[in-house]
């Protein structure tokens, strides 16, 4: 099975006509300007039977204006003909529909943090964004529930602590926060404020980089 990367997967974009779809880190992907709920909907049913039919299934994402498609091929660990192929029959029942993509709109955000040891730090980041200090892949922090971006990490000289302009605030259910916290803390992490609890806690790294866990409790 060919897998597609880089200029190899915006040229097969382009050989193929598939002027909907964009190459980014995580697959290809495409927004559907539905400009409804019903028309969204609808549009995510068709697209639901023809990954059944075949055997393939794209990650999907359904607001009032629009319907985003992603498609990659898991067990390759890339863009296949497959994708292509499904990425084909999902525009063709967009256009049947009336329904147009806007290219521009596809993005991947992902953040970078400066480090001198990865090891060190990225299973406290596991923990805090993800619950669990496992989710480590490649050198980045995967999500496999597809809310948290993907974070990877920036090889730097050791140095001291900056001081910090840019935090993350992880905001998780009430009821979540403490075992939320309990896994950043055992990933390496450590506790600099609690003063605030249960509306924000003040958590750092084994680098001194600072992030809150967060809930609407006390808000």
């Amino acid at each position: 099975m060919t897998g597609y990367a880089g200029q190899a997967l915006l040229d097969a974009l382009d050989a193929g006509d598939l002027t909907d779809w964009q190459g980014l880190p995580d697959g290809i992907a495409a927004r559907f300007a539905t400009g409804d709920f019903a028309t969204g909907l609808a549009l995510v049913q068709d697209i639901a039977a023809l990954a059944e039919d075949a055997n393939h299934h794209p990650d999907l994402t359904l607001t009032y204006p629009a319907v985003g498609v992603r498609l990659i091929s898991h067990d390759v660990g890339a863009v296949t003909d497959r994708d292509l192929a499904l990425a084909r029959a999902i525009s063709d029942v967009a256009r049947e529909r009336g329904v147009d993509a806007d290219p521009r709109a596809p993005q991947v955000i992902e953040l970078g943090l400066d480090t001198a040891d990865a090891s060190a730090i990225a299973p406290f980041w596991a923990a805090l964004l993800t619950g669990d200090a496992a989710n480590v892949v490649d050198g980045h922090i995967i999500d496999p529930t597809g809310q948290a971006p993907r974070l990877w990490f920036q090889d730097t000289d050791p140095h001291d602590v900056p001081r910090q302009r840019l935090h993350v605030d992880v905001s998780v259910p009430a009821a979540e926060a403490g075992a939320r916290i309990r896994a950043a803390v055992a990933a390496g992490g450590r506790i600099v404020d609690e003063s605030h609890q249960p509306l924000f806690t003040v958590l750092e790294d084994a680098d001194g980089n600072r992030a809150c866990v967060c809930t609407i409790e006390g808000r």
